[in-house]
């Protein structure tokens, strides 16, 4: 079945998460490769997946957010999810997020993918900010929210790494 997008780049499509995307999930959230960085032991338990896919569900229905699953336009193929989340909802500043397949690390598709969000964030959405952090091992994370213009704030302790993140707003 093909997917409905409610947002597009020229290669990515930006999709809903349902309950029946458990499967897409799994795929994703089962790969130590993406969730070494996302949790304190690096693995996600199907519980894990489970939550994780019903938290995103439920943002979008109490904050018309989600980490938001994403597919190349061309082929119909899953590569990972992007998105925003709540953050300090008293201000309007939502935290923008992506997790990708490793088959598509390297192919510019983080870049462009976080770059739709934030246009939409800003224009379709009127955040006020948006805050990012990573894993402080993550380097290419790093290098990533650096060149689009996110600006280093300090470090934030994140729960589920118990572990103090370094931190950034877009400017």
């Amino acid at each position: 079945m093909k997917r409905q997008y409610f947002l597009k780049t020229d290669r990515i499509g930006f999709s809903e998460w349902t309950e029946k995307d458990f499967d897409l999930a799994h795929l994703l959230w089962s790969n130590h490769a993406v969730t070494k960085y996302i949790c304190a032991n690096g693995k996600f338990t199907e519980q894990d997946i489970q939550n994780r896919l019903s938290k995103e569900i439920a943002n979008k229905t109490r904050y018309h957010v989600q980490y938001w699953p994403i597919f190349d336009l061309e082929s119909d193929d899953f590569i990972g999810c992007c998105g925003l989340r709540p953050f300090e909802m008293e201000n309007h500043i939502f935290e923008i997020g992506i997790h990708l397949r490793p088959i598509y690390w390297g192919k510019g598709i983080a870049t462009e993918a976080i770059q739709g969000v934030i246009n939409y964030a800003f224009n379709t959405l009127t955040v006020d900010n948006i805050f990012a952090g990573h894993h402080p091992d993550n380097t290419d994370s790093k290098k990533l929210l650096e060149k689009l213009g996110f600006k280093y704030i300090g470090d934030n302790f994140y729960a589920p790494t118990q572990l103090y993140h370094p931190s950034y707003k877009y400017c």
